[in-house]
């Protein structure tokens, strides 16, 4: 049966006691968070806001304090909620005296696949994940990418509907992440929803639609990539442009950037930018270029966690 969401949150909560003084850290506040199966997801946020403590509840690895987790629109306390899921953590250590191929017949029994079909998916997975030459090799001898495409491959073994990836390219060079990216890219289309927990923020802006961001164990933002870093502003590109026509436009308050034999305006209205442009046209400007600004994920994660002090 197929439900509308792969991930549903609703009020989570968890709060840890301590014993000096019984004080209470919320690690996760009144949470909210609805992903839609399918697509690819990133929750983003500072050192500290919960991001771990958040995955680790979807999992039932951690218990909520309050509020509910739900895979596929079961609880996901039930272990059959889990069933479907993918699970790659951060730092993760497999036994180094398997060879690749051995790990992966391992945690594929642990899964519950018989070994006829453990036979039948693990050389295709190795092939997958750029690893069929290294299938016999003892994991002692992987590089940190080659470690991280192995977890990746024992995620995917047992055709999961929800990947979930702590931290995937975390240590890994810009070769190895690029590899991985690649890996996921080739899973678009299948259905999968992938659900990534990262700090990188430009591996998600590259790979995810949608993105969450975290700010003190509560959900600070939300929303579809495209939109969240769309049009702030207006940006006018023009040359030939007198100085006294220059000390008119800058009484707007808006900003002028010196570029390569031209000037750059940057407005804030759309109004604004109007403006400037009749005052290049009337001081016999030449305007170049004319186009909606846009802020990059960094910009957006910036202005949403910039209060925050990192843990």
């Amino acid at each position: 049966m197929r439900t509308e969401y792969a991930i549903q949150a609703d009020g989570l909560e968890k709060i840890y006691r301590t014993r000096f003084r019984g004080r209470e850290i919320k690690a996760v506040s009144n949470l909210t968070l609805h992903v839609p199966e399918g697509v690819k997801f990133g929750l983003l946020g500072p050192n500290g806001a919960g991001k771990t403590t958040f995955v680790k509840m979807l999992l039932s690895a951690v218990n909520p304090t309050s509020g509910s987790a739900k895979l596929f629109g079961k609880d996901a306390r039930d272990p059959e909620a889990r069933r479907p899921v993918g699970y790659l953590p951060e730092n993760h250590r497999f036994p180094t005296y398997f060879t690749g191929r051995g790990m992966l017949d391992f945690y594929g029994a642990l899964s519950g696949l018989d070994a006829l079909e453990r036979n039948k998916r693990i050389p295709g997975l190795l092939e997958l994940v750029g690893l069929k030459d290294w299938g016999d090799v003892r994991i002692k001898k992987y590089s940190k990418g080659m470690l991280q495409r192995l977890g990746l491959a024992q995620a995917l073994l047992h055709k999961p509907r929800l990947l979930v990836l702590d931290e995937p390219t975390d240590g890994v060079d810009p070769v190895g992440r690029r590899e991985i990216r690649d890996i996921l890219n080739g899973l678009t289309g299948t259905g999968v929803t992938i659900f990534i927990n990262s700090h990188l923020l430009s591996e998600v802006e590259s790979f995810c639609e949608y993105v969450a961001i975290l700010k003190s164990g509560e959900l600070a933002l939300e929303g579809k990539i495209s939109s969240l870093i769309a049009g702030r502003g207006y940006r006018v590109r023009a040359s030939g442009v007198p100085e006294a026509a220059l000390a008119e436009i800058r009484r707007l308050g808006v900003s002028i950037l010196p570029s390569a034999d031209a000037i750059e305006v940057q407005a804030v209205t759309l109004e604004q930018a109007n403006t400037v442009i009749d005052k290049i046209r009337a001081a016999q400007g030449f305007v170049e270029s004319f186009s909606a600004s846009s802020s990059s994920l960094e910009d957006v994660f910036i202005r949403t966690t910039k209060s925050e002090k990192a843990a």
